[in-house]
């Protein structure tokens, strides 16, 4: 089971940052805040191969403070409208501070659509690792402004544990200004104490989470209980911490004892791929040629269309397939990143013919080997 002696070696973090320690006390964006933790994301960006996604909180109450509005707006057209008006300052303001350090930022707004459509779901995925690889810091939020009641995460906290899924993650942290989880409301009860570690499917935690609500935020503990273990979906370890604490993602990358540790229940591989295989409904089959199933199987690989003998069914990029060996023997589904009519054309044939066949290349893979499960 993952402890803070592994926190060291994670190099994918989604680092949540919450509206109560972003704002100045009602009085839109601490800027002098963003800085400190800008510094401290550039500080451990610096030390090696490693990546890093902002999930970030604090637009609806950027927007209230230029409105001059002095609670949260309850209707949902409002909150959009202050979320639209806020966004600007946000994003402004976080990229004004990584160009500080030398660093190129990118604004990605999502809804809950956009992860339960699996051609969405794939796009962002795409975009977001590309990000990554060119050294950018993505700034996630969510699309406030076209959501609606059915479509919303309801919270950011939720919304980091989804991108935690959709990068593969190695460590959420969810920054907030409690010092983690504790076995009672500390703010209620002298003596409550601070859970360092635990699993995420340990049932005393629900006891243990307050629903309390910020004025200007949506969630409370309990949310990020929930966050923890939608991110334990994939593998991801989740830690609670207290943003005010000084140098604290350098002191969570040390493995210092600070905050609530949360872990899967699984080991991080076991717990993506079991993660994947619930998400599957077989949309079409792809007949494999005895190469292609040995790479898979084998080998680990990724599926390339050269191994393919045959394309059965109708499916879009993005839903998912049956790969099956000559013998009909289903070998592993996976989320395919073409769709059938697309991979009845380029099967049996290398990636650097792609373009020349279909006048594009999205991707080089029919199946990448990390949305794809044996079976």
């Amino acid at each position: 089971m993952i402890d803070r002696t592994d926190l060291p070696r994670m190099r994918r973090w989604v680092v949540k940052i919450g509206s109560a320690l972003l704002t100045a006390e009602g009085q839109g964006l601490d800027r002098q805040a963003l800085r400190g933790w800008v510094d401290q994301m550039a500080d451990w960006l610096e030390q090696g191969e490693r990546e890093l996604l902002l999930v970030s909180s604090g637009a609806v109450a950027e927007g209230m403070c230029r409105m001059g509005w002095q609670r949260r707006p309850e209707t949902l057209h409002e909150l959009q409208a202050a979320a639209a008006i806020g966004q600007m300052g946000l994003v402004q303001a976080w990229e004004s501070c990584f160009s500080r350090r030398g660093r190129h930022t990118a604004q990605v707004l999502l809804t809950h659509d956009d992860l339960s459509d699996r051609r969405r779901y794939l796009n962002a995925r795409s975009t977001l690792r590309t990000l990554l690889d060119l050294g950018v810091v993505p700034v996630v939020n969510e699309n406030d402004v076209v959501a609606n009641e059915e479509l919303r995460f309801g919270d950011n906290d939720t919304l980091a544990a989804l991108v935690a899924n959709l990068v593969e993650a190695d460590l959420l942290v969810v920054l907030t200004d409690q010092a983690g989880l504790f076995d009672a409301d500390p703010r209620q009860v002298p003596g409550a104490r601070l859970v360092e570690h635990a699993r995420v499917d340990d049932p005393r935690l629900d006891g243990y989470a307050s629903g309390s609500r910020g004025a200007l935020g949506r969630g409370g503990m309990a949310t990020k209980l929930r966050a923890a273990r939608v991110a334990a979906r994939s593998g991801t370890a989740t830690l609670i911490a207290s943003g005010r604490e000084p140098a604290v993602l350098q002191r969570i990358a040390r493995g210092e004892a600070v905050g609530t540790l949360l872990v899967p229940a699984q080991e991080p591989h076991a717990a993506r791929k079991r993660w994947l295989a619930g998400q599957l409904q077989v949309r079409g089959r792809l007949v494999l040629d005895e190469g292609a199933v040995k790479a898979l199987r084998d080998q680990g690989k990724s599926l390339l269309a050269v191994g393919v003998k045959g394309v059965q069914g109708n499916f879009s990029r993005g839903e998912v397939v049956a790969c099956v060996d000559p013998q009909g023997r289903e070998v592993a589904r996976g989320l395919v990143n073409y769709s059938s009519e697309e991979a009845a054309r380029i099967q049996g044939q290398p990636s650097n013919n792609f373009e020349n066949i279909l006048g594009y290349m999205d991707d080089e893979e029919l199946i990448h080997r990390d949305n794809l499960v044996l079976v």
